[in-house]
């Protein structure tokens, strides 16, 4: 069951909720926040990747892609989100834009957004609209020749205000020149920001 998301591009869904419930359990012996968190079928899939660096998830992440969303080999590019968390050894998002490339035969355009150096550590950013202005600053765009005219696929793992989603699709068209832009997270939180 695909949800839809809404913003500045053409369409835009994401497969599920990443949590069904959250229990703040207190404080752990670190002293950081311990829930109790039970998660959709997909979210857990996202959990053991992004968190667990589980990379043999990426498959029945594409099979429930298949199943939730047609039309994914119409697209000219799949462009992945960029990371939040450039130390992970496996990027999520990248590994999954990988299989989808393979299983639908549409190529990957990694390169055509980047992000530039940043004072301020963007999770750490509530507002929307103060992270939105934050990542207008970050977010560049390249390859803008093989952009132009072009229907672009957006792929994220989770979307929480979809503020980066915003800003690269706004960047897509203004300065790429794109045709056209969808979205498509693998999760979505309960709430939006």
């Amino acid at each position: 069951m695909a949800i839809e998301i809404k913003g500045n591009w053409k369409k835009g869904y994401a497969l599920d909720k990443h949590t069904i419930s959250s229990e703040y359990l207190g404080k752990n012996e670190f002293g950081h926040d311990h829930y109790k968190t039970k998660r959709t079928i997909i979210g857990e899939l996202v959990y053991q990747l992004k968190y667990k660096n589980d990379s043999s998830v990426v498959q029945k992440l594409v099979n429930e892609v298949k199943k939730c969303v047609s039309g994914i080999d119409k697209f000219d590019f799949i462009i992945p989100i960029l990371t939040s968390d450039t130390s992970r050894p496996k990027q999520p998002v990248q590994l999954v834009c990988n299989a989808i490339s393979n299983e639908f035969n549409v190529p990957i355009l990694s390169t055509a957004l980047f992000k530039e150096k940043t004072t301020k550590e963007l999770k750490n950013i509530a507002e929307k609209e103060e992270r939105i202005k934050e990542l207008k600053n970050v977010i560049k765009i390249s390859d803008i020749d093989k952009l132009r005219g072009k229907k672009i696929l957006l792929i994220d793992d989770l979307y929480r205000s979809g503020a980066t989603l915003l800003v690269a699709t706004d960047l897509l068209y203004k300065k790429g020149d794109v045709k056209t832009v969808c979205v498509l997270t693998l999760t979505k939180t309960r709430s939006s920001r």
